[in-house]
């Protein structure tokens, strides 16, 4: 039986528990919020749950109010928050009568913008975190005897997908998930397209898998609007589906790309979308090497939580993957999808543009080895002591 695999977040949320009444964790269904929360329950003396999809749960909030005084010495945690908005002013009330700290845990799987009034109706009461499917970092940490990097690139996170038997068993999972999140999630929250034509799209940005977002071709192609692909995409963003990378503008006298990257953030949901059917049919695809970079940028962006993360691309195509930035501090990271990587004369005027004060140029290999100063190509596995050290 697989032990429980702790996450790099577990004490982050007990922080913000020690600092605010309420602690959001907020990340994709099926992500293990739940599971991070069970597990926490061990230091936790008397924990209620109620899950807001299960219609008894439901019922015992006929009168929040009520019940939360009722339940006043243990901790409440509220799961699938996103789908009882109406909550938070009941929160608010019950918060300023008693600023106990840790009193609520709430989870949800919808981003703090998208759940109604969160912000602002419990501002300076409420800690925000996310956590996303599992981390190469977290399974290495964990000694999981199962991991192996080509399983990770080709099921992803997800625990279900990642924990399964075999790619039959990872497939079918990644599917129902796909579909309960295209016909039931999304009409929640106000998308009102076929879900054909919502899968379609989805498949049209996975085909598009780390290029530069353009609205107006996919608006074309599926016959609305671009303010609705953008809106649309929002969505995608804000339930965690999707990421955009912005670029990293600097006043240098060149021009630069302004236009957002996209990505599908799983690596599982984006083969399951592009029907790839195991790890040899992925390696032969030509979305191998942006499904490898999304990979890359999804780990690097959880494992630095203070910087902010973009890449960067002049007009003439010279181009550096991510950058992530803190303050006057750069790093840059390049991937490449290869065991030999090789690297353009495009690559080297970007360092000369932003002077990162270190490169990393993460590849298909097993070692870590310097190329310049500075410069280092190195495995993803070999990165995470580096950018721990740097903080």
């Amino acid at each position: 039986m697989q032990k429980l695999i702790e996450r790099n977040c577990a004490r982050d949320v007990q922080l913000n528990r020690k600092v605010f009444p309420v602690t959001a964790i907020l990340g994709p269904r099926q992500c293990g919020k739940t599971t991070l929360v069970k597990m926490l329950s061990d230091e936790i003396s008397s924990i209620v749950y109620l899950d807001l999809q299960n219609i008894e749960d439901v019922n015992k909030l006929s009168d929040p109010r009520m019940f939360f005084r009722d339940k006043e010495g243990a901790v409440i945690c509220l799961d699938e928050i996103q789908r009882m908005p109406e909550l938070f002013n009941d929160l608010r009330s019950i918060i300023d009568s008693n600023r106990q700290k840790g009193r609520f845990i709430i989870l949800g799987s919808a981003s703090p913008q998208l759940i109604q009034k969160s912000s602002e109706t419990l501002a300076g009461r409420i800690g925000f975190i996310e956590l996303t499917p599992f981390l190469i970092s977290e399974l290495i940490d964990n000694e999981v005897k199962s991991f192996e990097l080509n399983d990770y690139i080709f099921k992803g996170g997800f625990p279900e997908s990642f924990l399964s038997e075999n790619v039959d068993e990872s497939k079918l999972w990644l599917e129902n998930f796909i579909r309960t999140y295209i016909e039931r999630d999304l009409p929640q929250l106000g998308i009102q397209l076929p879900s054909m034509q919502i899968r379609r799209l989805l498949t049209m940005l996975s085909h598009t898998q780390g290029q530069l977002f353009n609205s107006n071709k996919l608006a074309e192609s599926m016959g609305v609007t671009h303010p609705t692909i953008r809106r649309y995409v929002d969505l995608f963003e804000q339930t965690f589906l999707v990421r955009t990378l912005q670029p990293f503008i600097l006043n240098v006298k060149k021009r630069l790309v302004k236009s957002a990257k996209v990505y599908v953030r799983d690596s599982g949901i984006l083969h399951q979308l592009l029907q790839i059917n195991d790890f040899d049919h992925l390696l032969g695809h030509p979305v191998f090497g942006s499904s490898w970079e999304g990979i890359v940028v999804e780990n690097v962006i959880a494992e630095m939580p203070g910087w902010q993360p973009y890449f960067y691309r002049t007009a003439t195509g010279d181009e550096v993957d991510l950058v992530m930035v803190n303050g006057d501090r750069r790093l840059a990271i390049e991937c490449k999808a290869s065991t030999a990587p090789k690297l353009t004369k495009g690559f080297w005027n970007v360092l000369n543009d932003i002077k990162p004060e270190h490169v990393w140029v993460v590849a298909l290999v097993n070692d870590s080895y310097p190329i310049k100063e500075n410069v280092t190509v190195c495995g993803l596995p070999h990165l995470f002591p580096e950018l721990r050290k740097i903080g």
